[in-house]
């Protein structure tokens, strides 16, 4: 589970990335040049994985900690895996 440190940095990670989709949207308004926007989508696509990833390691310290002392490991697991396959697409 997020420590409320760890949700507040989130939510701020993510009022920059809608900051940044935002920004996107004003390019293709001004009709910027199409390589700047696909890079600005791709920064944007990779600060989201960022939160991702910090909420996946949240997830490993906590739950999957709790859920394997709870004799539940195998399920966590599995369940880790599936999202890492989707994370991965």
């Amino acid at each position: 589970m997020l420590t409320d440190k760890e949700k507040s940095e989130l939510k701020l990670r993510l009022k920059k990335i809608a900051g940044q989709i935002n920004g996107i949207d004003k390019m293709l308004d001004d009709g910027r040049y199409c390589v700047d926007v696909v890079q600005q989508i791709l920064a944007a696509r990779a600060a989201l994985n960022k939160v991702s990833l910090i909420i996946m390691e949240s997830h490993a310290k906590s739950c999957m900690v709790t859920a394997i002392k709870e004799d539940r490991a195998e399920q966590s697991i599995e369940e880790l895996m599936q999202l890492l396959k989707q994370f991965t697409k």
